[in-house]
Order: C-alpha cells, then sequence, then structure tokens
C-alpha cells in the first residue's frame, strides 16, 4: 500500500463462520442492508462485480435526503474467503482481510487516509460501518 504514514487500520470479530461473512459482505442486497455508519444514512445503490478489475459502487445517502455521495471502486485481489483489495475511486487503496479464528470470523482493514478529514474522523467512520456490518450478520 502507498502512504504508510496515513495508512488506518480497523477490527471487528463476527461471531459468524467465514462463508457467511464473506457472502454478506459481498452480495448487494446484504451491502444495502449494513454499509451506513449512522441510523440515519443508508446505502441506496450496491453494485458489486467482486473479480480482480471487477468494479463496486454504493450510493450513500442521508435519509432525509440532504447529502449523498458515491463510493466505488476497482478490484486488485480477491481471494475467496481470505482477501479483497482494492483501489476506490480516489486512487487511494483498501486491503481486508478475513481470518477465521477459534470465536467467528475476524475482519481486518487497512485503508489510505484522504487529506480532508481529520484522521480519528476518519477511522471512527470506517469503524462504525464495520461494527454496523457485525451487527447485521450476527442479528440475520
Amino acid at each position: 500500500m502507498g502512504n504508510v504514514e496515513k495508512l488506518i487500520t480497523i477490527q471487528v470479530t463476527i461471531d459468524a463462520d467465514i462463508s457467511k461473512v464473506w457472502d454478506y459482505w459481498s452480495l448487494p442486497e446484504h451491502i444495502k442492508k449494513w454499509n451506513s455508519a449512522s441510523i440515519d444514512w443508508h446505502t441506496t445503490i450496491a453494485e458489486n462485480d467482486l473479480c480482480i478489475g471487477g468494479k463496486f459502487l454504493s450510493r450513500m445517502e442521508a435519509k432525509d435526503g440532504s447529502m449523498g455521495f458515491d463510493f466505488g471502486g476497482v478490484y486488485d485481489e480477491v481471494i475467496l474467503n481470505k482477501l479483497i483489495a482494492y483501489t476506490i475511486g480516489d486512487g487511494r487503496k483498501v486491503r481486508i482481510n478475513f481470518i477465521e479464528t477459534n470465536t467467528g470470523t475476524e475482519i481486518k482493514q487497512s485503508f489510505e487516509a484522504e487529506e480532508t478529514n481529520p484522521i480519528e474522523m476518519q477511522k471512527n467512520g470506517w469503524q462504525a460501518i464495520l461494527n454496523n456490518f457485525k451487527k447485521y450478520v450476527e442479528n440475520n
């Protein structure tokens, strides 16, 4: 990954087997249900072609319609039930490791920080989405 000084890593352990975690992470019908950092946001469109060179897109919007943005990119590496690496539209790199453990599945996600928002805010936002994913998987 490029800028190591600006690399942020977050993680979570989910009480579910790796194949369920992988499916819920990658299938658009699930992405729409967990991909938000707070209850006042949601993902209205999710497209995902999970293969090397494949593209993904999530349209994230405030539920009150006041704002929204597209989050998308291209997959650089995909290893079933183990690794997803991609480049976001702005050129930053993201790497997600899926690790089977005795207590479920650990997700470790590293991403290059952007220049606009404080590091802590970025870390907290991405962690909130990851925590929302954990809650969704464990309750469905």
